[in-house]
């Protein structure tokens, strides 16, 4: 490094200020004199330490040349390579993503999650300015795939952490405890399939069944033999169900606002005491989004637009099992000043079987 301050020390067998008056005429740049005794410090540059070692003979005086804060720890850190490259790696390293973490308790998902995050090319070592926004990314990972509810992210630094949130578990394939049962219909429809763990079919597909209908028996007949086992699984049928609903006029929703990020300048050098430095980014980054909510007051028009598709999402939102909606029509809609009321007609695909207890006079025949 060029330094264009120099220290002089003056001492000699003469009188310093005879030396210092002579540089001062012949236009030598000082500044900062200070003297202590027969010593005089002062400072110039490197056209004035020339001229000092020509003339110092002629005045008898020992010179003594230093650059200013010469040794000191800090100059010799902040004004070294090292120190500059030391800087200039973290900033670099913090314009890539270096880490992804999955936070979920089942090994499955968060592979799923992985194989899909590589597809669309999230891996480590990529450059942050090309990483999708969580929007995309959240599409990505839950298109075709029901076990999740949403995803939500966390970003530190150079770091991603995807955490899934995972959808209510269906239980209709949970065997409770009691005594061995046919299935019955509990509704009438025209059956579509049969999930039977237990039992043996009565109906069969494309039958259509009324309420109580026997669907499947838990007495298996061999020969002359009779076996209780009950029966256990689920009947799927079409059927249409009217769904009658009174909902706000003004209805309230969330807009997502836009997401800013603030950088925060940081030492990339943390200093703990009694024990080393440790090292940590240069930059630090803050995700700030402003959401907001807003009204809206539903109109005739809407029927098909808004409201329908918001009764359908309620049912298969509020639907324990594997529902289908595959058809609706809206009988009626009444505007009111306050309400909104109507019935819609669905054509669903739903389990329709229900257990009915075997007689228990019913036994083992041989």
């Amino acid at each position: 490094m060029i330094h264009k301050r120099f220290e002089v020390i003056l001492t000699g067998k003469t009188d310093p200020s005879r030396f210092l008056s002579f540089l001062a005429r012949s236009g030598v740049r000082i500044t900062g004199i200070t003297e202590s005794g027969a010593t005089i410090r002062f400072q110039t540059d490197k056209k004035g330490i020339q001229f000092i070692r020509r003339n110092r003979r002629r005045f008898k005086m020992k010179v003594s040349i230093n650059r200013p804060d010469e040794g000191s720890v800090e100059r010799r850190l902040f004004t070294s390579f090292r120190f500059l490259i030391a800087c200039i790696i973290p900033i670099i390293a913090s314009l890539f993503l270096w880490e992804i973490e999955i936070v979920s308790e089942m090994p499955e998902v968060a592979e799923r999650i992985e194989i899909k995050l590589e597809k669309a090319s999230i891996s480590k070592f990529r450059p942050l300015s090309t990483i999708p926004d969580e929007g995309e990314i959240r599409r990505a990972l839950m298109l075709d795939d029901p076990s999740l509810s949403w995803v939500r992210f966390k970003r530190s630094g150079s770091t991603l952490t995807i955490i899934p949130m995972l959808s209510p578990k269906l239980n209709d394939k949970i065997e409770k405890e009691g005594p061995p049962s046919d299935l019955i219909a509990r509704t009438g429809g025209v059956i579509t399939s049969f999930r039977l763990s237990r039992g043996e079919r009565v109906a069969h597909v494309f039958q259509t069944v009324k309420k109580g209908d026997l669907l499947a028996t838990g007495i298996l007949e061999q020969g002359g033999k009779k076996t209780v086992v009950g029966a256990e699984g689920l009947v799927f049928a079409d059927f249409w169900s009217e769904y009658t609903f009174k909902i706000p006029k003004t209805i309230d929703y969330q807009l997502l606002g836009e997401e800013s990020v603030i950088i925060h300048w940081q030492s990339p050098i943390v200093w703990n005491k009694g024990e080393l430095p440790s090292f940590r980014s240069f930059i630090k980054t803050e995700h700030i989004r402003e959401d907001r909510i807003e009204q809206f007051e539903l109109k005739e028009e809407m029927g098909e637009s808004i409201i329908l598709p918001l009764i359908k999402h309620k049912i298969l939102n509020d639907s324990k099992s594997d529902l289908i909606i595959k058809e609706e029509n809206i009988l009626h809609l009444t505007f009111g000043n306050d309400t909104v009321e109507g019935t819609i007609l669905f054509l669903m695909n739903e389990n329709i079987a229900v257990k009915r207890p075997i007689p228990k006079e019913t036994e083992t025949i041989e």
